[in-house]
């Protein structure tokens, strides 16, 4: 009898229903439903239960041992949370399977899993698990077939010691888990099993083994998928695994460190559909014969490595190659007319050149084309588009096109990504591309565009857009208006003018803006404020003016990372195993197996590109990208003309890496809050009016590394050289004459020191006078000028009588007036 679902949603009566089971019940399936708190089974002839995505406690498992017939257990993704109960499920020992994966699940396995003698799959995978599996409960388990670590926490020998013993061992996956060695001893271990599925890889944070490749591996003769991808395996290519295994299907060994030239078997592998190779350190040519040797691939990676000479043309005439990625090698020569089958195509990053036959944008297949820095060259503006092209990315970026931008691809309705940056594209963006309403990534920076940006041109899913370094102008009046999804908007280094406008305050998941090197004016829009999102803003080398917006100080600078991927613009998965190929043994495991081997599926993300973000900070012009990126956030306000005192709630600020406030025209004087800028690397006050003492809380500020108010009006002591502040040097202090003590050259007097207290953040143009530095100012300048007289009457005769005739008129005069003065006194006495 087969239940698939409980036969009302009363959460009593489904309760009461579980409780009592019919008799002859074999199989009850309740995925997706939502059962009531505290539900529990009581059945002697229930085989099979499959509870996936249904919320549960981690209790039930406790209660399971009440179906004490139960050969397949499916839980997955139930929400589960904390440790593994060591009772209740481990008394079933008629399990054959058991899918504990996507739990949430902590802690080690508990000793009690090797009770469960004829268990033959097990996953357990996307959970927390941790512990060393060579000492584990696992080792027991000598019946499994197929076994799944993959993402957790556990520590996996490379050697697969503790499984030398599990004849019937089929499947093994752990993906994402930390790889450990064994000592020399378990080398060479003979294993019992044959392996038709294995994936090792080890966890991105992990640290590199530099391992080579499991012995085990020469003693596999059956493997259909092997991948060690992401584990610096050195040595040579291993074509010996080719040898041994001659109905190998995929073949991934990307992200390792394996050297030498590509040396293949003679030998025909029609079963081969996917074979990666990427991001290693080969090199040569690209065998000639791989068409033969491969007749039926589907994905071909080989990126990232140092393949030479010209890519072979047969691989166009594989119909069922639909994947080709060659970027990043140095590859010389193609025909891409030859290669136009495929639907995704990358060759950017070699010494391609020539011009782009026009069959290749008339492809009626491709989708995905990449062949951005290359040396391609040539006029595109004027290719016909096949009508029945659906294009979804278009990188033709760092080559030599000229000529106007094209328009031919306007139409495709499926265009998510434009790439036509660093060429020499002349001429305004076209109105035609108001049309592109799908474009989610747009770059034409870096050309020769001119004219104003299409008022019309606003398209909805926009999210990235980058302008930069042409010579568009006049104002932003209403492009990307409706763009409310942008997360990038870089218009750096143009000529725009007019006020930056505010509706810009609308774009809520605006994360990145840069407006530096235009023409901007008016005052900073409060509206930015309402950007929650926002993580970068420059807008330096303006003529903006007026006040800094107080409100800048409620950013709250939140980690991102949509503003690292530009367009997430497709993903495929490539199946586990063919299912002509094993169709029997998928016959013979049952649905959970099949559930199972589509949770092992290579899935392929088909980024368009990780965004690059130019930031200038700590006197610098950085490029950030992938995770520094998501965590780069910045001010940098410089080169206008904004006036008024610094707001004190910028102190508010802190998680800001860089604020730059320098060459404007600010006054009043340094908040003292902001000491509460913990994270701070960069700040620069420098080229300002400010005026007042530099607060001395700012040594606690212990991550500075670029520090300047050179060119104000600060007086008193410097701050104490004490954490950073003791590596700042006379020149982030320079042009402020009332500033004393180190580095600066010019001592403070003992005087000085009581006029040095901190003012509160209402501080206006309040300064002092350092008397003792007046004193000797004075002195010296007295001192020269007496000095300067006395050369210039020793050497020059002439003015030497000029000056006695000058003291004798002076000496008449005083004579004269101190006696008439006399006289007037003694006429006042009388």
């Amino acid at each position: 009898m087969l239940l698939r679902s409980p036969p009302t949603v009363n959460g009593l009566r489904k309760l009461e229903f579980l409780q009592s089971l019919p008799i002859s019940l074999k199989t009850l399936s309740l995925k997706d439903t939502n059962l009531s708190q505290g539900t529990f089974f009581n059945s002697s002839t229930l085989e099979e239960l499959h509870l996936d995505r249904t919320p549960l406690l981690i209790n039930f498992l406790q209660n399971i041992g009440a179906l004490p017939a139960l050969k397949v257990l499916s839980v997955a993704e139930c929400d589960l949370h904390g440790t593994l109960p060591a009772q209740g499920w481990c008394e079933l020992k008629n399990l054959k399977q058991l899918d504990l994966s996507g739990n949430n699940l902590g802690g080690s396995l508990p000793d009690c899993l090797g009770n469960l003698s004829s268990l033959q799959l097990l996953d357990v995978s996307n959970n927390q698990f941790t512990g060393n599996i060579a000492f584990g409960p696992l080792t027991n388990l000598i019946s499994l077939e197929f076994l799944s670590l993959s993402n957790n926490l556990f520590e996996v020998p490379t050697s697969m010691k503790p499984f030398m013993n599990h004849s019937s061992l089929k499947f093994f996956s752990s993906e994402n888990n930390r790889l450990v060695t064994e000592p020399a001893a378990f080398d060479n271990l003979t294993p019992k099993f044959q392996l038709l599925f294995f994936r090792l890889s080890s966890s991105p944070t992990s640290e590199a083994l530099n391992v080579e490749i499991p012995d085990f591996l020469y003693y596999q003769y059956d493997l259909r998928v092997l991948d060690l991808s992401h584990n610096n395996i050195t040595g040579m290519f291993p074509s010996w695994l080719l040898k041994n295994n001659t109905r190998m299907e995929q073949l991934y060994l990307s992200e390792n460190s394996f050297v030498g030239t590509l040396q293949l078997q003679d030998h025909l592998y029609p079963n081969m559909t996917a074979l990666d190779i990427s991001n290693n350190n080969m090199h040569g040519q690209i065998p000639k014969d791989i068409c033969l040797i491969f007749p039926n691939l589907e994905n071909l990676w080989m990126a990232k490595n140092g393949f030479t000479g010209c890519i072979p043309s047969c691989l166009g005439n594989i119909s069922s190659l639909g994947v080709l990625d060659l970027s990043n090698n140095q590859l010389s020569t193609v025909k891409l007319e030859l290669l136009t089958t495929t639907w995704f195509l990358k060759l950017s990053n070699n010494n391609l050149s020539g011009q782009i036959p026009t069959s290749l944008f008339n492809s009626s297949t491709l989708q995905f084309l990449y062949l951005s820095g290359n040396n391609f060259w040539g006029q595109i503006s004027d290719f016909p588009l096949n009508a029945w092209n659906n294009w979804v990315v278009l990188d033709l970026s760092h080559n030599q096109f000229l000529g106007m931008l094209p328009t031919w691809f306007v139409n495709s309705t499926t265009l998510g990504a434009i790439d036509l940056s660093k060429n020499h594209f002349i001429g305004p963006i076209p109105r035609d591309f108001c049309k592109l309403d799908q474009v989610e990534y747009l770059d034409l920076s870096e050309n020769n565009l001119s004219g104003y940006i299409p008022s019309c041109f606003s398209p909805p899913p926009l999210t990235h857009v980058h302008l930069s370094k042409n010579r568009l102008s006049g104002p932003l009046t209403y492009g990307f208006f409706n763009s409310s999804y942008l997360v990038t908007m870089d218009l750096r280094d143009n000529s725009f003018t007019g006020s930056i406008p505010n509706w810009i305050g609308n774009h809520s998941s605006l994360s990145v803006l840069l407006l530096r090197a235009n023409h901007f004016d008016g005052e900073l829009p409060v509206q930015l404020c309402l950007l929650e999102q926002l993580s970068i803003l420059d807008v330096s080398q303006n003529q903006l003016s007026g006040p800094l917006p107080s409100c800048l100080g409620n950013l709250t600078f939140k980690k991102s990372s949509h503003k690292v991927f530009a367009g997430l613009v497709a993903a495929f998965g490539s199946s586990s195993l063919e299912w002509s190929t094993e169709k029997a043994y998928y016959e013979a495991m049952g649905p959970l197996l099949v559930d199972s081997m589509n949770n092992l599926g290579k899935y392929i993300l088909l980024n368009f590109t990780e965004e690059v973000i130019e930031f200038t900070t700590k006197n610098m012009y950085y490029g950030y990208t992938g995770k520094v990126l998501s965590y780069m956030n910045g001010i940098d306000l410089s080169n206008n003309n904004f006036v008024g005192a610094i707001p004190p709630e910028f102190g508010n600020l802190s998680e800001i890496l860089s604020l730059n406030l320098s060459h404007n025209n600010l006054t009043g004087s340094i908040p003292p809050i902001f000491s509460n800028l913990k994270q701070i690397e960069s700040l620069d006050l420098s080229y300002n009016n400010l005026n007042g003492v530099i607060p001395p809380q700012l040594i606690e500020i212990t991550s500075l590394e670029v520090f300047s108010v050179a060119h104000n009006n600060l007086s008193g002591r410097t701050p104490e050289r004490k954490y950073q502040f003791g590596t700042f040097d006379a020149n982030c202090y320079e042009g402020n004459p009332f500033l004393c003590g180190p580095p600066l050259r010019n001592n403070c007097s003992e005087e000085a020191v009581p006029s040095q207290s901190v003012p509160n953040d209402k501080q206006g143009d309040d300064s002092f006078l350092d008397m003792e530095f007046f004193y000797i100012s004075f002195g010296v300048c007295y001192t020269i000028v007496v000095m300067t007289i006395a050369t210039v009457l020793y050497i020059n005769p002439y003015w030497r009588r000029r000056w006695l005739y000058f003291i004798e008129d002076c000496i008449d005069t005083c004579y004269y007036f101190v006696v008439a003065s006399f006289r007037k006194f003694s006429n006042f006495r009388r």
